[in-house]
């Protein structure tokens, strides 16, 4: 068995403490590297999903196990564009703690208002894809990775800007004054003010058997696996139960996205609660199963790190110890 753990963030801050299992694999792996990426990026090369816009809207769709047939679709997450001073700073769904009901609500008016135009559906309450009646182009970063920046001028940039500005500019009329903010804002909690489109496109069609399976919580990433016709089910919840359910040999892509949200929402506590679990209940019961031969490779892929680094190792790997493992903030 080859197990694959592509863990985004990875280096992006020191852990306050140190990680055993998680630095012997690295100092003992042979390290390869390439231009830095971010997940939806790293996504779309390895599975071949095109040159430049991952179609992330028809991808999250499949997802759910709907089809997105040869509509043209795109993410149009809820997010809160809070305008400041000079700027326009974007909050994403994922700092916003929205309840299904109330995507659901904010859904419907948007459909009524954009009706011929755009429809808009939930997939989970952080999440929506829109379908266009018309072939769309947009180049945009995801959501989290444009949190607590400037977006006034990647809004205007890119293929499709004006139609997206429209877009964005009317959802914003249609949620400004909605029955759900008001109720929000009379609770204290920030409102959901507009929708952010990126991943426009058409269902891919990919033909990588690069990998037996997927496991994985962030929809692009299971989404591109079913166009595949891989096996794809939800990330399990510890190395160990993966391994009870994954018992034969192959190639295994295994998405631990865990600490993409604490960066970006920059909650420090959040990140390091998340990257000790991942020291806990990955890293740990890997690097032992490495040891007793159950698992023959392990690659650890780090895609937005300075330099996109990748880190294999097999069982005869972990006897190079004249390289010493060292603390993840050595690898920034």
């Amino acid at each position: 068995m080859h197990c694959e753990l592509l863990i985004p963030g990875l280096f992006a801050t020191p852990p306050a403490t140190r990680l055993p299992a998680l630095e012997l694999l690295l100092a003992r792996g042979r390290c390869t590297g390439a231009a830095s990426q971010h997940l939806e990026a790293w996504l779309r090369d390895a599975f071949g999903a095109g040159e430049r816009t991952l179609p992330a809207g028809a991808i999250t769709l499949l997802a759910t196990g709907a089809d997105p047939g040869a509509d043209c679709w795109s993410r149009a997450d809820p997010v809160d564009l809070r305008l400041m001073r000079d700027r326009v700073i974007l909050v994403p769904g994922a700092a916003l703690h929205i309840q299904t009901e109330e995507a659901q609500a904010l859904c419907e008016s948007l459909n009524q208002h954009f009706a011929g135009r755009m429809e808009v559906r939930v997939v989970d309450a952080q999440r929506w894809v829109a379908r266009f009646a018309q072939e769309v182009e947009i180049e945009a970063d995801a959501p989290l990775q444009l949190a607590g920046r400037d977006v006034a001028l990647a809004r205007a940039a890119g293929a499709g800007a004006s139609f997206s500005h429209q877009v964005m500019n009317e959802a914003q009329m249609v949620l400004h004054s909605h029955a759900v903010n008001t109720a929000r804002e009379a609770r204290g909690e920030p409102s959901i003010n507009s929708v952010w489109l990126w991943g426009a496109g058409r269902k891919p069609k990919i033909e990588t058997d690069r990998w037996h399976s997927v496991n994985a919580d962030d929809p692009v990433a299971l989404g591109l696996a079913r166009a595949a016709g891989i096996r794809h089910r939800p990330l399990s919840p510890s190395a160990q139960s993966f391994l009870e359910r994954m018992p034969e040999e192959g190639r295994h892509l295994i998405v631990l996205d865990q600490l993409r949200i604490p960066l970006a929402l920059g909650a420090a506590g959040e990140y390091q609660d998340a990257i000790s679990a991942l020291e806990r209940d990955w890293c740990a019961p890997l690097l032992q199963a490495l040891r007793d031969g159950r698992v023959g490779m392990l690659t650890l892929h780090v895609p937005d790190a300075a330099e996109c680094a990748t880190y294999e190792a097999i069982r005869g790997d972990l006897r190079r110890f004249w390289r010493r493992p060292k603390p993840l903030g050595a690898y920034g």
